[in-house]
């Protein structure tokens, strides 16, 4: 399994991916405010906030879908990393990626882009946000699965770099065995 190929890094505006499912950053009220959810609910139109009403509130640490109405994505994953205000912890962030990767799955989604959650509004630490979130990738692809493509799109290059650390320290302190990549 060459798990190296299916994960890949950019800088940009996540709102403007193509995958089959981008990741909102949100809180646990699911309300669409600034930051990553901010160019979402403007770029995707007021149903995806609608859907995002009908849903409620979810548990920090998990996750919900919705259509990514005006958006090219056709849904987007909300990971509810924070209450609204809120702080992201590690363990709400390690819960929430892996609950994105696990709807994706469900949906038998082939693609999904990233933005680095909580390590915007919420103040989490961007290379501790990068281990996480490509640790829970890491194991989501050695088990089965439907993704063929994890993407970030990271809002700057200082985020892009953190990952791409993190990423090239995966590879070298034995995270990815040499049949990974």
């Amino acid at each position: 399994m060459n798990i190296s190929s299916k994960i890949g890094f950019s800088c940009g505006d996540l709102a403007d991916s193509d995958a089959d499912a981008i990741v909102n950053a949100a809180n646990n009220d699911l309300l669409l405010g600034g930051g990553v959810a901010g160019a979402i609910r403007i770029k995707g139109g007021p149903v995806i906030q609608k859907e995002c009403d009908a849903i409620g509130s979810i548990p920090v640490g998990f996750a919900a879908i919705t259509s990514g109405g005006n958006l090219k994505a056709r849904y987007v994953i909300h990971a509810a990393s924070m209450q609204l205000g809120g702080h992201t912890t590690a363990a709400a962030l390690r819960s929430s990626t892996a609950h994105c990767l696990r709807i994706a799955a469900e949906k038998k989604l082939k693609s999904i882009a990233f933005p680095a959650v909580g390590a915007g509004i919420a103040g989490f630490p961007l290379l501790e946000c990068a281990k996480i979130m490509l640790g829970e990738c890491v194991k989501h692809l050695k088990g089965t699965t439907s993704l063929e493509q994890i993407h970030f799109v990271l809002f700057d290059q200082a985020a892009l770099d953190a990952f791409k650390i993190v990423w090239k320290d995966m590879h070298e302190d034995g995270t990815l065995e040499e049949g990974d990549c």
